[in-house]
């Protein structure tokens, strides 16, 4: 079946909400408009950016998402002769099995039956393992307000749109359909379809299928995805079993947090005051 080649054997398969729903991010089709990026930050009600929407300089370096951009496009040289350049859309892949729901030690995260994965600021106590946990570096937190704790990322527009029938916003931007919504069952199914019927075009990889047990942001391309910045080193089993030797420290870190957290504060707040936004990692060390 076309994509197995690169689903690596004994993968863990999610069973549960068996329609959730997902995106399907087709990376031969991305111009870099940013036009995600701006309906993200409406919808959001985010502020303005640092460098406008319609300015192409942002692309001089990698960024990673921010308590202020809950996406991000980056741009990446195209490794064929003459090729355009690659965009990539970054944003939290929505897990099966959320490390970062498996770390928080007060459950603020949930995998919702609809496939996104939400967060709850009125249980987050500021921990910050989500942060450590997320494969993906995406869990963003506003370090100058500490006592009242807030992580920052996509939500796949599960509150404004999905709950209510709707998509995600920066799918319904999108002026190149450069993403379908759907459920991640038949996305997996058109992704597989269009590897087959334009083998030139695409290379025989869906990443999300089967990294880290299966997330519900997908993406094909038409490149290695190694060559696009995506973590290749991350295998198909669900990160809460990695990350599930943090419940076991729950009463301790209870009894130290209040203490604890005023001295983050001191720590962090200089980093935030900077100002300045923070690349993309090209390699995961763990």
């Amino acid at each position: 079946m076309v994509g197995k080649s690169q689903l690596a054997k004994g993968v863990e398969q999610f069973t549960g909400y068996p329609d959730r729903f997902g995106v399907l991010s087709d990376l031969t089709r991305c111009v870099g408009c940013r036009t995600c990026e701006a309906a993200c930050n409406e919808v959001n009600k985010l502020p303005p950016p640092k460098i406008p929407f319609d300015d192409q300089s942002v692309f001089e370096k990698k960024r990673r998402t921010d308590t202020n951009a809950y996406t991000v496009v980056n741009r990446y040289p195209n490794p064929k002769p003459g090729g355009s350049p690659i965009y990539v859309k970054h944003q939290c892949r929505h897990c099966d099995e959320p490390a970062c729901a498996s770390a928080c030690l007060v459950r603020a995260f949930t995998k919702t039956q609809e496939g996104a994965v939400t967060y709850n600021k009125g249980v987050c106590v500021g921990c910050r393992y989500c942060m450590t946990a997320c494969p993906f570096y995406v869990p963003a937190y506003e370090y100058n307000d500490p006592f009242s704790p807030e992580i920052k990322k996509c939500t796949m527009c599960y509150d404004t749109r999905i709950s209510k029938g709707g998509i995600p916003a920066c799918v319904e931007a999108c002026p190149m359909e450069a993403m379908t919504f759907g459920k991640r069952s038949d996305l997996i199914k058109l992704a597989r379809r269009r590897i087959l019927e334009h083998p030139h075009r695409y290379i025989d990889h869906v990443y999300g299928e089967g990294e880290v047990g299966g997330t519900s942001w997908l993406y094909i391309s038409g490149v290695p995805f190694e060559q696009l910045g995506f973590p290749m080193d991350l295998g198909t089993k669900p990160y809460p079993e990695l990350t599930k030797g943090f419940l076991s420290m729950v009463p301790a870190v209870l009894v130290i947090w209040p203490a604890l957290l005023g001295g983050f504060y001191m720590f962090t707040q200089h980093r935030e005051e900077m100002g300045e936004e923070e690349e993309i990692p090209e390699n995961r060390e763990d």
